[in-house]
């Protein structure tokens, strides 16, 4: 596992988004739903944004999308992510029907283009946190 400087930020999971981290954290990718309406969602969430139920449920998901944007940031938002600048974040429009950003697994943006195939990839920073990656997927 690697180790990042103690000064970076990491996620805190909630109860709420317990299932996601906990997938993460096993190399899946979990994503909930509306147990009402079966709409997928992603960030966790306790309501539905089409029908307002409060009931949901998880599922596994590909990971697989294509990009929707990206961006190539220069200035760390944040002193523990200036050793990782610049880099490169990616927005994808999944399979699974949900967009979802995560940084790029590589440095170089150079092979990006609007519609390119991604998968998801898992980054182990401890014991208890796996961070999501995007991987170009030839």
């Amino acid at each position: 596992m690697t180790q990042r400087d103690r000064d970076t930020p990491l996620p805190v999971p909630t109860a709420e988004s317990r299932p996601y981290w906990d997938g993460l954290r096993a190399h899946r990718l979990v994503l909930q739903r509306c147990a009402a309406c079966k709409r997928p969602r992603h960030y966790p969430r306790p309501m539905c944004a089409v029908c307002f139920s409060l009931d949901h449920e998880w599922f596994a998901a590909s990971g697989r999308g294509l990009v929707h944007s990206w961006t190539v940031c220069h200035h760390a938002f944040h002193r523990g992510f200036t050793s990782e600048t610049p880099y490169v974040l990616v927005t994808a429009d999944l399979a699974d029907g949900v967009r979802m950003l995560a940084p790029l697994a590589e440095p170089d943006a150079s092979r990006l283009s609007v519609g390119r195939p991604v998968i998801l990839d898992y980054q182990d920073v401890n014991d208890d946190i796996t961070l999501p990656r995007f991987r170009i997927h030839e």
